[in-house]
């Protein structure tokens, strides 16, 4: 089964490139914390550095919510270590980069390109106990926007602290948000 909204992530183990080292990341390493796991088709392409350099510019952000970003591609730690020391906008990222080869991660969220072997663009927001929150995924040539996962982030993390609220279409931080009821119903 692909992952959908409100579905707990599947476990998963792989070798990851961050801070100039090789690491081994897991599911487990994701527990008790928010994460975006951000896939994109492959290493030394164009749209996808321009997308991971938007989110190494607003890492900082991310993780003054205590969001950790995994970017996964199928493509090996070692090519992210290559691509991360040749290019400008790959060597700002301070996040980890997951490697995924064998496409574990990518088939668990069920977004591996039939026959292919290479990921969509899919974007997935994961809360601390692995439940899926948020997810979208988008055509080859459309690359997303940090500044609109950033504002979603703070949507889902709004609504899990504050039970019996929901966030309206284009809400901010610190804007008003709706209590559903019977009495809301048809007012708006």
């Amino acid at each position: 089964m692909p992952a959908a909204v409100n579905s707990t992530i599947l476990p998963f183990t792989t070798q990851a490139y961050k801070d100039g080292k090789f690491v081994t990341v897991s599911d487990a390493d994701t527990k008790g914390k928010w994460s975006v796991f951000f896939f994109y088709p492959a290493d030394f392409t164009f749209v996808c550095p321009t997308e991971l350099e938007d989110l190494a510019d607003n890492y900082d952000a991310f993780q003054k919510l205590g969001v950790e970003i995994y970017s996964v591609s199928t493509d090996t730690h070692f090519s992210h270590k290559a691509w991360h020391d040749s290019s400008p906008a790959i060597g700002k990222i301070k996040y980890t980069m997951l490697g995924d080869p064998a496409g574990v991660i990518t088939n668990n969220f069920g977004v591996m390109r039939e026959g292919q072997g290479l990921a969509d663009r899919g974007t997935f927001l994961v809360d601390p106990d692995g439940v899926i929150q948020f997810m979208e995924v988008t055509a080859e040539g459309i690359g997303r926007n940090a500044a609109e996962l950033l504002r979603k982030v703070k949507a889902a993390q709004y609504v899990a602290a504050h039970p019996g609220e929901v966030c309206p279409a284009k809400w901010e931080e610190g804007e008003k948000t709706l209590a559903p009821s019977l009495e809301l119903v048809g007012k708006i």
